[in-house]
């Protein structure tokens, strides 16, 4: 409802603030601020029952009564921020004494006409609120709000992604691999040579983008090369074709969405890269057959047994793909299946007495439609079985047998949307700003909310704090995705195609924004549009310049993969307090020189932007009101007078001199400079006076002499929560490791380029419980310490390094203290190994053997058929997915070692390896031997895991290698020197 008041939610504190000393009112302004707050109240909670009732039940004058609301609520906002910034001053200081002397008797004489026209506005205001009032009570609205529905309150167990994986999906991957002609065992088989195409057609939620994910993950270890691209409706060429390239080889082409180049150049470049490849490539969400030719003319037909597999809600693009599989909706046992999972836990234990008939009602609306399944069980979470005829009455679906499946979910996520609380629904709906199928960051997601007045205070947390229980609620909710980071992180979020088209239907009828793209022009009264949006907008469009120019009221502006073309494209938006751009390009003679001018700026991005001549000019300091700054390109010295700034995330600055005076700053992200930052002494003082710091993340060179000061501000930041100082900066470890040093307890991320001499007394399991994400460099380690890290509760990510050999012996699998949380554990130069060395006692050892040191094997040889024992205590490192190390095969060998035998089968929940192979010193059939060992060990492992291993140092004939060892006199001759000295011809 929250989307139906407004700013209603921000004008209470607005008003009360009027009441201080500071502002000066006189008394009868002050009365009237207190009337007005008081009748805010009153409307407040009239809007506490509409809120509870579906907006299409709602009766017809409530609706337009509460538009008014809004509208009134927004003009009113806009009065009083305007007072409070003349009121605050907006200029910074210059530097003239005569000029500042002039500038302070101008203040007071525009204070004081402030001041009158506050009174004036206050009066308007009440006038108002009481046509409003009046009107209430004429048409008795109080009377006609629809009997509410039962208050849901989900309460989520998994998410979307997890539940749909687990039902309903292996009959669909297993039909699918098999229409793909890779289950033949004659390899030379003509139908496994050509290239395959097979598309994935059904209507939207049906899961087609599930089942392709969970083939390709199935595949994509046969493959030379794979990739996994999403289309879209709003297709952008050149970005697929990048977003191919990078999935095929991201080293490689790690930097080709840096490139300029053109849509034919990106063509043919992938045609180059696959023309003798076997590649698996899967196209997700095409929408049009001509859009689908433009992107098949890349896969090259190559008689190698390609496979590509595309998901369409369309039967012609389908057919236009290649061999059609029509996906069918889940059966009625996987449809119960997944419906009580999604309400009761994974763990399926199901309440024997529910009650099947309505159970049964509430499926069959569902129409086999997983994301419907989803929705719904989201709703029956948490209730008891008694509510649930109530609760499945109020929901109002539309009985006509003749409605489809798309009709009916969009019904259920409706509903859904409608379930959310107030503040919720605004936040839900502002992703509607987003273009379709874009990865949304979470942090600059809530920072938005925060600058457009979504989060409502509450005492005891930050308001980022409470951003992320909403976001984290949306999740649970099954309304947006999850997206995590490389290390486990939920990093941002994708919202289903469906969501979005509902909300942004929503989001238009009650002129929430208005979008504008390549194919769509809004048609809102240009007069009332509060937040504009541009979507795809590459060539000028004059008849929506006229338009654009009548958005007065316009508070926030998004533009994604547009041309900035007008040179106070942005001026005209004077109560602007969001301004994001992102992807788009300026054209010549752009700039952002009025920037400072937008006095009401609360929120600032410029990202991944093209074009000369924009920058953020040095007026930027005028901008009192500026809280987040996210931004691609180096900030004037003046960024350091905006002392409301909570986020501030650049480029290095030249100078710095100042950063000390941004004591609001939560978060401090200096982005990374090629050749690194040479770090001034100055900066790292002063980080010390940023007391509520709680994020913070730079990357300098290296530089000895600011280890003192950098330990000393970090124990005056006590609220820090992520320390990420990455590449070199210098390894002084007295600093680190002297006696005292505590790291604060709410830390949660630690990335320190120090290389300790032992294990630093400042990790301690007991103090640090949320720890989540840890990169350490120990010299010296024993199996003390491995076990101290192993009890960091909440540890997911650990990147390890050590120049020791170190054994964890008698792990038990259930007695909780080893790695439980863990999910990626990485190391360098390390080989790690599982082993039980005794059967009877059940005990499990953990070694990680540094093979560089020319430390011997610590663990007893073993051949893999002893893998097949009676009993295997499994879950050693219950959760672990990622497993990265280094393997020699050298020291293998030379250790009578076993190459697949490294103990796989006690990581139940492993499902990748990776890391290189050092094949320097053995025969190329040795390698062979390896490498089939190793595969057949994940082959033989209930999950399957990919092997994404690598082999470095190619190895030689050794017979070759020994005789041009005793012709040249040098019996230490490495293979290296000889495979890089002599091609394989030549030996």
């Amino acid at each position: 409802m929250s989307v139906v008041t407004g700013a209603l939610g921000s004008l209470a504190p607005k008003l009360l603030q009027l009441l201080g000393d500071e502002y000066k009112l006189q008394k009868g302004v002050k009365k009237q601020v207190q009337w007005v707050s008081i009748e805010l109240d009153n409307i407040n909670a009239f809007f506490r029952k509409v809120s509870a009732v579906p907006w299409d039940r709602l009766d017809e004058l409530v609706k337009l009564w509460a538009r008014e609301i809004r509208e009134a609520s927004y003009d009113m906002e806009d009065v009083l921020d305007t007072f409070l910034v003349q009121l605050d001053g907006g200029a910074p200081a210059d530097p003239s004494r005569l000029k500042r002397t002039l500038k302070k008797m101008g203040k007071v004489f525009s204070k004081a006409k402030a001041r009158r026209s506050i009174a004036g506005a206050i009066e308007d205001i009440k006038k108002r609120l009481d046509d409003i009032a009046e009107r209430r009570q004429r048409y008795k609205l109080d009377e006609k709000i629809a009997a509410a529905p039962t208050i849901i309150d989900p309460r989520l167990i998994a998410t979307y992604k997890e539940v749909s994986q687990l039902i309903g999906v292996d009959k669909s991957r297993d039909d699918l691999i098999s229409m793909l002609n890779l289950l033949q065992p004659d390899d030379d088989a003509p139908d496994k040579k050509i290239t395959k195409k097979v598309s994935i057609v059904g209507v939207g939620g049906l899961g087609k983008t599930t089942v392709a994910k969970a083939v390709y993950e199935n595949l994509k270890s046969q493959f030379d090369c794979a990739a996994f691209v999403s289309v879209g409706r709003d297709l952008d060429l050149v970005k697929v074709f990048k977003d191919i390239l990078f999935d095929l080889d991201k080293e490689e082409y790690k930097d080709i969405h840096e490139t300029k180049r053109g849509l034919e150049f990106l063509i043919r470049e992938v045609r180059e890269f696959l023309e003798k490849k076997r590649y698996f490539v899967v196209v997700d969400d095409v929408w049009e057959v001509e859009k689908w030719k433009k992107i098949k003319v890349a896969f090259i037909e190559n008689n190698c047994g390609s496979r590509v597999i595309t998901t369409t809600r369309s039967v012609d693009v389908a057919k236009a793909s290649g061999e059609v599989y029509n996906l069918k909706p889940l059966s009625d046992d996987d449809s119960m299946n997944l419906f009580y999972t999604r309400i009761f836990g994974a763990d399926r234990k199901f309440l024997g007495d529910q009650p099947d008939d309505i159970s049964e009602k509430i499926l069959k609306k569902c129409a086999g439609i997983p994301l419907a399944i989803i929705t719904m069980g989201s709703l029956f979470a948490g209730k008891e079985k008694h509510q649930w005829p109530v609760l499945l009455d109020s929901i109002g679906f539309v009985h006509d047998e003749d409605n489809n499946e798309v009709k009916d979910t969009m019904t259920i996520l409706s509903f859904s949307y409608y379930d959310l609380p107030p503040e919720l629904r605004t936040c839900l709906l502002y992703l509607s700003t987003y273009p379709e199928d874009y990865e949304i960051e979470k942090d600059p997601l809530i920072w938005k909310w925060i600058a457009e007045g979504f989060i409502n205070p509450e005492k005891g947390k930050t308001l980022f704090e409470l951003g992320e229980k909403y976001f984290n609620d949306l999740i649970n909710r099954s309304l947006i995705q999850v997206v995590e980071a490389w290390d486990g992180r939920v990093s941002g979020c994708r919202i289903h195609d469906m969501v979005l088209d509902m909300i942004r239907k929503l989001a238009f009828e009650e002129n929430f924004i208005a979008l504008l793209s390549d194919n769509v022009e809004a048609t809102n009264a240009a007069s009332s549009v509060r937040r504009l949006v541009q979507q795809n907008r590459r060539a000028e469009h004059k008849n929506s310049e006229a338009t654009v120019t009548e958005m007065t009221k316009v508070r926030s502006f998004s533009t994604f993969l547009c041309c900035i073309n007008n040179r106070d494209q942005f001026l005209r938006f004077k109560i602007l307090r969001v301004l994001d751009i992102v992807d788009c390009s300026f054209e010549e003679g752009c700039h952002l020189d009025h920037l400072g001018d937008l006095l009401h700026l609360r929120y600032l991005g410029i990202q991944r932007c093209q074009g000369r001549g924009y920058k953020i000019p040095k007026q930027i300091g005028n901008l009192k009101l500026l809280q987040t700054i996210d931004v691609d390109t180096v900030l004037p010295e003046s960024i350091f007078q905006v002392t409301k700034l909570v986020r501030l995330c650049a480029p290095p600055m030249d100078t710095v001199d100042g950063i000390g005076n941004l004591t609001s700053l939560e978060e401090l992200i200096i982005k990374r400079r090629p050749g690194g930052w040479d770090i001034p002494k100055r900066f790292i003082k002063e980080l010390g006076r940023l007391r509520e710091l709680r994020v913070l993340q730079f990357f300098p060179t290296e530089k000895m002499g600011i280890q003192r000061d950098f330990v000393e501000s970090l124990c005056n930041l006590k609220n820090i929560q992520h320390i990420g100082v990455n590449d070199g900066f210098c390894a002084y470890r007295p600093m680190w490791e002297a006696a005292g040093f505590v790291l604060p307890r709410s830390l949660c991320y630690l990335v320190l380029p120090v290389k300790f001499s032992k294990m630093p007394s400042c990790i301690d399991p007991s103090s640090l419980r949320f720890l989540f994400h840890l990169d350490l460099f120990v010299t010296t380690m024993d199996e003390q310490d491995l076990k101290l890290l192993a009890r960091l509760p909440a540890l997911c990510f650990l990147m390890l390094r050590t120049e020791s050999t170190v054994t964890a012996s008698n792990i038990n699998a259930g007695d909780g203290c080893f790695f439980q949380k863990l999910r990626y554990f990485l190391t360098e130069s390390i080989m790690v190994l599982f082993e039980q060395p005794n059967e009877k006692d059940g005990s499990v050892s953990f070694h990680m053997w540094n093979y560089s040191k020319q430390h011997a094997m610590p663990f007893v040889s073993r051949k893999s058929n002893d893998n097949n024992k009676s009993v295997v205590p499994r879950g050693v490192m219950p959760n672990l997915e990622i497993l990265r190390f280094d393997i020699s095969l050298k020291a293998i060998k030379d250790n009578n070692g076993d190459y697949g035998s490294f103990g796989l089968e006690y990581l139940p929940s492993i499902r990748e390896l990776s890391g290189p192979i050092n094949c320097e010193g053995v025969s190329a059939k040795e390698v062979d031997a390896a490498l089939a060992a190793l595969t057949n060990a994940c082959k033989l492992h209930p999950n399957n895991p990919t092997f994404e291993m690598y082999t470095i140092n190619d190895p030689v004939d050794l017979e070759i290698m020994n005789r041009l060892r005793q012709m040249t006199n040098r019996p230490n001759l490495p293979a290296k020197f000889v495979t890089e000295q002599f091609p394989d011809e030549d030996l």
